[in-house]
């Protein structure tokens, strides 16, 4: 019999402990009972009876009772049904496949985000990905051009790795908003998943690049991919770091150049949003409202099974009657 199950056992119907009050009553009864079965004689003198040994038969007889109360015993835990249980759970999950679009030109490093708003966009599309578990996501970095930093995966540690990575300069400067779309579009277009987004950020003018965006965004629709817009930065004006002669970074104030018009066009015509995003708590709450639209359906059903355990205590409880049974009748046999 293994024991070691007995760490996590459960009983079914933990009522039957109630009957291992009659223990004491039958240890009562059974003392009762022996000193009845004594007879008394009278005699002038115990002297001569002293030192005489004590029969084995005498001594052992108690274990008449000891035999009687195990097997009880034993049969009222097989009665409360010991059992051990395993749960499995089933889950069947409805999965979104994302891609992440982020912006890496020299504007990104505007500081009117903190750090800048490249390394603030880094840091909330980490949290992101930590929030979406169930999820393939990807990454697409653009500027003049694009770049698949990582195709979509489940292996969240590597694409926070790879965000991790990210920084401007990567690529040819420039904003190719329509390039890092169609890059997107076409790291989703062979998925099978029931629900395709791309979360595009941007701070910028689309001012170069091979594809419009207003083509990038008619193959988007063509394979029925969701877009939500970001644009990052304040109105009007914002601190940029710019390099001297000398090699020393001054900040000098620079119109804010967000092309809004194009950004709300993409995300409508997709069935997105735009969002606008002017400070670091802006860009949080942004990434938190597509969490809640785009809710992944996970379904859990979860089985119990349970492992009987009375069977050896039932054996254990037979055996001992049995054995109280012959001892009674063969070796502590009494006349009456």
């Amino acid at each position: 019999m293994d024991f070691s199950i007995w760490k996590n056992i459960e009983f079914a119907h933990p009522a039957f402990f109630g009957l291992l009050a009659l223990v004491p009553v039958m240890i009562y009864w059974y003392i009762a009972r022996q000193q009845k079965r004594q007879v008394a004689m009278e005699m002038s003198s115990l002297q001569g009876l002293k030192g005489l040994p004590v029969s084995w038969k005498v001594k052992m007889r108690p274990l008449l009772l000891v035999l009687r109360l195990v097997a009880f015993s034993a049969l009222v835990v097989a009665l409360a049904r010991p059992q051990t249980s395993n749960t499995s759970e089933s889950i069947d999950s409805e999965g979104i496949d994302i891609v992440l679009a982020i912006d890496i030109s020299g504007s990104m490093l505007a500081q009117d985000l903190q750090p800048d708003r490249l390394e603030a966009a880094k840091k909330v599309a980490m949290n992101f990905v930590d929030a979406r578990i169930s999820d393939r996501i990807g990454l697409v970095i653009f500027s003049g051009e694009s770049f698949t930093q990582c195709p979509i995966t489940t292996d969240h540690a590597v694409l926070k790795n790879q965000i991790a990575q990210v920084k401007s300069g990567m690529l040819q400067d420039g904003t190719a908003i329509g390039m890092g779309l169609a890059t997107s579009v076409d790291r989703l277009r062979t998925s099978k998943a029931k629900s395709k987004v791309i979360i595009l950020l941007t701070d910028g003018v689309n001012n170069t690049g091979l594809i419009d965006p207003l083509t990038a965004l008619e193959i988007g629709k063509a394979f029925k991919i969701r877009v939500y817009t970001i644009g990052v930065g304040t109105v009007g004006k914002a601190p940029f770091p710019m390099t001297m002669p000398d090699g020393t970074i001054q900040m000098q104030m620079q119109d804010v150049q967000l092309d809004e018009p194009l950004m709300k066009k993409i995300s409508a015509e997709t069935g997105g949003k735009y969002f606008r995003a002017t400070n670091n708590k802006d860009l949080e709450n942004i990434y938190g409202e597509i969490d809640q639209l785009e809710k992944t359906k996970v379904e859990i059903t979860s089985y119990k099974r349970f492992a009987e355990h009375f069977f050896p205590l039932a054996i254990l409880a037979l055996a001992c009657i049995l054995l109280e049974v012959v001892l009674r009748y063969t070796v502590f046999r009494s006349l009456p």
